[in-house]
């Protein structure tokens, strides 16, 4: 095969492949609005998302708990009281808590993630310039 006929086959190949499903380039504006192709994340975002999360696990740690004591009181006496609706409000509690503290974790999980993603990707950013700059010191003793 000559070259010409392998440039040939892969023009060809190229025309009969749609454009929207090729995942080896960027598309015309670089895969990003940016136009640059990179994944950028801005710090302050991370943190604002992560600050928030933390103020709602204190609000929820606060206020997410008023009712349980006087629910789980209310469906003891209903209870006592021979009520079948007793047995269905300690449900009702049963479940909120349960759903509470599985919110209380996402929180905290939401929080805890974006700060130790910011602290790796800083780490990384102080790695990878620490070697370019090792990359470079070589260059000089080859000028």
């Amino acid at each position: 095969m000559s070259w010409g006929e392998w440039e040939k086959l892969k023009s060809d190949a190229v025309e009969r492949q749609p454009s929207q499903m090729r995942l080896n380039g960027l598309d015309g504006n670089g895969g990003t609005s940016a136009g640059s192709g990179d994944l950028v994340v801005n710090r302050d975002d991370l943190g604002a998302i992560g600050h928030e999360a933390y103020l709602l696990y204190g609000r929820l740690t606060r206020d997410g708990d008023h009712a349980r004591p006087s629910t789980f009181d209310a469906s003891l006496a209903l209870t006592n009281g021979n009520f079948t609706s007793g047995s269905e409000l300690l449900k009702v509690h049963d479940r909120w808590n349960s759903q509470l503290r599985t919110l209380l974790n996402a929180c905290a999980r939401i929080s805890n993630h974006l700060d130790c993603t910011k602290s790796t990707h800083a780490k990384d950013d102080a790695d990878i310039g620490g070697q370019l700059l090792s990359t470079s010191k070589i260059d000089e003793y080859f000028k």
